[in-house]
């Protein structure tokens, strides 16, 4: 799956707009969200997933099938069944996961939100996400939003991404720090 902190492409904002509209339409915004958080972690946790809506040798009928049943799994909302259906109708299944990444991201401009990327060594656990959600939110003063991310070769600690503010507390950034000013630069 392509990193959370890359570029989300037109066609993503433009379904998840959509989506979005839809959603407030039906009054189901929440349950949608819901619904495509759920669909993120599916496809963060499993690359046989990743590979299926990726995968152009399937038909669109087949990817139909295999999306219609995990919203099914998931007990999705009437509104993000017909979307996901229209997305495997039209062969962009492929650009589901930019299309959840959008949506969450305008969403949360909607709600006044601020996003922080989060790249940890190891999965966040809900109470350090909470807990880290709570001490940004008493230093810019809005809600904010987590988006995970992990890399195993920052060895331990984190980097946050908050606006155009970057804090860099990995492991491996401190040791390349020490190995610079043993070697006498910077």
């Amino acid at each position: 799956m392509a990193s959370e902190t890359t570029r989300v492409s037109g066609l993503a904002v433009r379904y998840a707009t959509a989506l979005h509209d839809l959603a407030e339409e039906s009054k189901a915004v929440d349950a949608v969200a819901a619904d495509l958080k759920a669909l993120q972690d599916m496809l963060a946790d499993s690359e046989d997933l990743r590979r299926f809506i990726a995968s152009p040798v399937m038909s669109r009928g087949d990817h139909g099938k295999g999306i219609l049943a995990l919203a099914e799994r998931i007990d999705a909302a009437p509104v993000t069944r017909n979307f996901l259906g229209l997305v495997a109708r039209k062969g962009r299944l492929s650009a589901l996961p930019g299309m959840i990444l959008a949506f969450q991201r305008h969403l949360a401009r909607r709600r006044g939100e601020m996003t922080a990327r989060v790249i940890t060594a190891r999965p966040l656990t809900d109470t350090q996400s909470a807990s880290l959600a709570a001490r940004l939110k008493q230093v810019v003063g809005n809600e904010v939003a987590i988006e995970s991310q992990v890399d195993p070769g920052l060895l331990g600690g984190m980097v946050v991404r908050l606006g155009s503010r970057m804090v860099d507390n990995s492991l491996r950034s401190r040791l390349q720090r020490l190995s610079l000013s043993m070697k006498g630069v910077g």
